[in-house]
């Protein structure tokens, strides 16, 4: 159902796309390397609650999201990780963990780390734990109107 949800929406709007079905995969990095998609290429979608309202924050899957750095470019400290009771409805017939970073289809404002744009493509989550949606980053910027900020680091290994 989620997908074609935003099959539907890519495709109302002449988007080009390509839909990965793929082994259930729980982690971005997982997820990068069950289908061959280096980690920083993975969106993933980390559900924030930003001064009482839920709102998506869309990273690398090799990053992590800096608090302190988010808290100052949105400047307010009334920022966290929302916990699961409060979204898991948000999102209709998305499974938990595998959100796409489109909070416009769920009425949520979406947050991009700077470090995503830097990429030509895009592929994330599309709503289930088994199926990953790629295109092109310009297209999904254009679609989404996220806005762009310094909130994320890279994982140390």
């Amino acid at each position: 159902m989620p997908s074609k949800i935003i099959k539907d929406f890519l495709d109302q709007n002449n988007i080009k796309y390509v839909s990965v079905k793929h082994s259930k995969a729980y982690t971005a990095q997982e997820i990068a390397a069950t289908v061959h998609i280096h980690g920083k290429q993975i969106a993933k979608t980390v559900v924030l609650k930003i001064n009482g309202k839920l709102a998506f924050a869309v990273l690398p899957a090799t990053y992590k999201v800096d608090f302190k750095l988010l808290k100052e470019s949105l400047g307010t400290e009334d920022v966290r990780l929302a916990n699961e009771p409060e979204f898991k409805d948000k999102c209709p017939g998305c499974e938990v963990g595998a959100m796409p970073p489109m909070g416009n289809l769920f009425n949520m404002d979406t947050y991009v780390a700077a470090s995503l744009v830097e990429d030509e493509e895009i592929a994330f989550n599309a709503g289930s734990h088994t199926e990953l949606i790629r295109m092109n980053y310009l297209d999904y910027e254009k679609l989404v109107k996220p806005k762009i900020l310094r909130f994320a680091n890279k994982y140390k290994t």
